[in-house]
């Protein structure tokens, strides 16, 4: 399910939170909603290893120096750029595959 299904499932004014509000190159990482009574907002679920399959395959195709590791460097970027934000309570949820 893409963003756009899910805000036409939930509506518009559920003003869900995507992953990279212009690009949509996470929403084939998007595996459900999270809908919790304790939270004001339904949050959007990723899933973590399809966000690092997606990065990584991004930094795979760029320029890489001989001692570069694209899973090390996507799992940096994941944490730091990504999962490490808190942007308010409808900020999305991180689902590490088992």
């Amino acid at each position: 399910m893409d963003r756009d299904e899910l805000q036409e499932k939930y509506g518009e004014e559920t003003d869900l939170l995507f992953l990279g509000t212009d690009a949509k190159e996470f929403d084939s990482a998007i595996i459900g909603i999270s809908e919790d009574m304790n939270a004001p907002h339904p949050r959007v679920v990723y899933s973590v290893q399809k966000c690092l399959d997606i990065i990584e395959a991004d930094i795979a195709s760029g320029e890489l120096e001989e001692d570069d590791d694209p899973a090390t460097m996507a799992l940096e970027h994941f944490t730091y750029n990504i999962s490490g934000g808190y942007v308010g309570e409808k900020t999305p949820v991180w689902c590490w595959d088992l």
